[in-house]
């Protein structure tokens, strides 16, 4: 199946993901079938009103309501996905590959995948060239991110392996660029990252509170391979624009997790 990213010039086709946004910026995220329909307070929307539809085309539902068409952004596509663990959201995904210079080309180890998200944040930054190897101790939660990642792009891509087991003991014999963690203790992998990755290799680990980043940070510094460590934390904050009315929204994506990054070094 072909994904096509928003901003393509084909116009909306079967399978297509389509984001339907209503007037009070409310998004749906639907999948285009041939007889299929969208039902919603404001109607019915037949999928056939949007196939053959370029994108950014208004529809009207039967009660007379209009919906925006767009394709999801990655953005989207995360918060909107179906879920099994919590999801790394947008602003934390977009700091990880920065913070830890996922560029293309690269191999990259993550461990949990979660619900695929981040996964799928990791194989766009690596590119086709690059590999992505997910470790995931829970099958509900694999079997989520198995289906997310082959939904967000058209197929399981052949850059990924999925491996269903422990990180510490899957890391043997692993040669890496990158180490990802989104665990609850990231301290136990440090051993067998350290191990796993290239001298000038970067660590990042995703930790919800400040005890975590704590022992984690005693932990990279009883060991001399890792340096460089720091944490930082990001703030989304959006803003109101009407007019002459401009203002912070009243609601911001405020914390989520810190994110810490370390450097094997040589030795």
């Amino acid at each position: 199946m072909t994904v096509r990213h928003p901003g393509h010039p084909d116009p909306f086709s079967e399978g297509d993901k389509v984001l339907l946004l209503d007037r009070k910026q409310r998004r749906y995220l639907l999948t285009l079938r041939d007889g299929g329909e969208f039902h919603s307070h404001y109607g019915v929307l037949a999928h056939a009103a949007l196939l053959g539809q370029p994108e950014g085309s208004s529809v009207t539902t039967t009660k007379g309501s209009t919906l925006l068409a767009v394709r999801p952004t990655s953005a989207d596509w995360t918060v909107k996905a179906p879920r099994g663990a919590q999801v790394v959201y947008p602003k934390d995904q977009a700091m990880i590959v920065a913070l830890a210079d996922i560029c293309p080309g690269a191999t990259v180890v993550e461990a949990g995948a979660g619900s695929g998200a981040l996964t799928s944040a990791l194989l766009r930054a690596v590119g086709p060239s690059g590999q992505v190897i997910s470790f995931e101790l829970r099958d509900e939660f694999a079997d989520v991110a198995e289906r997310n990642v082959a939904d967000r792009f058209g197929a399981s891509p052949d850059n990924w392996q999925l491996r269903r087991g422990d990180v510490v003991a899957g890391l043997s014999g692993v040669a890496c660029d990158r180490v990802v963690l989104d665990l609850s203790e990231p301290w136990t992998v440090l051993g067998a990252a350290v191990e796993a990755l290239h001298p000038g290799g970067i660590l990042c680990a995703y930790t919800p509170s400040v005890p975590q980043v704590m022992r984690l940070h005693e932990a990279l510094a009883g060991d001399a391979r890792w340096g460089m460590s720091q944490t930082t934390e990001t703030l989304v904050r959006g803003w109101h624009v009407d007019g002459l009315a401009v203002r912070p929204d009243h609601r911001m994506v405020a914390h989520t997790a810190f994110l810490t990054t370390a450097r094997r070094l040589a030795g």
